[in-house]
């Protein structure tokens, strides 16, 4: 079958956990987060958008593996979630998101809450975790904590705890990027729908540098970059 000429063709595979194409769907992803973020449109609108500068990495890695009956919940534009994974549920917000998580029986549809601060700084998000921890939800939340807030780190104690023996697993990743935030999100995500329940992801902002950039040169060194 001859290959279209817009499709690029994968280096050697070689040993790797994420296949050429998923790296290059992951890339193709963020471009298109970031052209979102950048384009035009009225006041309100970019500065939400505008909010996605930066953390194209952290939003791609997490969302784009979800299947149709899951959900998520960010800040961000409608337009960009479904750029990054046009069959999932968006909802409106963190609480409504953890609510139907909780009213779901199968306990396998997986929720995956963003939030652009530390968790305790939104009294929902609190309310969000408090109630995945109480009955052991399958939500996977992600903190797009700045590095200012990365320098303070959210307490263990922080996170409510009952006697089920739920365990709450916090992990800490560079949220620039993406392919470490993929692995960290897709180990979640699997945990959740083996019943294990909700995890915490923080993803801060550990430089200064570009997020496509940083995918860019670790294509290139695989031989997939450019094009």
């Amino acid at each position: 079958m001859t290959k279209s000429k817009a499709e690029p063709t994968p280096a050697d595979e070689g040993f790797s956990l994420i296949s050429n194409r998923k790296l290059l769907t992951l890339y193709a992803a963020m471009l298109e987060c970031r052209r979102i973020a950048e384009g035009v449109g009225n006041r309100r609108r970019r500065k939400v958008a505008g909010s996605l500068l930066g953390y194209e990495a952290t939003a791609v890695g997490a969302a784009i593996d979800l299947l149709a009956h899951d959900t998520v919940s960010a800040h961000w534009p409608d337009a960009a979630l479904q750029a990054i994974n046009p069959f999932v549920s968006i909802a409106t917000s963190a609480s409504r998101a953890a609510r139907s998580a909780r009213a779901d029986r199968d306990g396998r549809k997986v929720t995956l809450l963003f939030s652009s601060s530390k968790p305790g700084a939104h009294p929902s998000w609190l309310k969000a975790i408090t109630l995945a921890a109480d009955h052991n939800l399958p939500i996977l939340f992600v903190s797009l904590a700045s590095v200012a807030a990365a320098s303070q780190p959210f307490r263990v104690a922080s996170i409510p705890t009952q006697g089920r023996g739920y365990a709450f697993p916090q992990i800490s990743v560079d949220g620039k990027d993406v392919v470490a935030v993929y692995r960290v999100a897709s180990e979640a995500i699997a945990h959740a729908r083996k019943g294990h329940g909700p995890t915490l992801i923080e993803c801060p902002a550990l430089d200064a540098a570009d997020p496509l950039e940083n995918i860019r040169k670790y294509l290139s060194g695989k031989g997939l970059f450019p094009f």
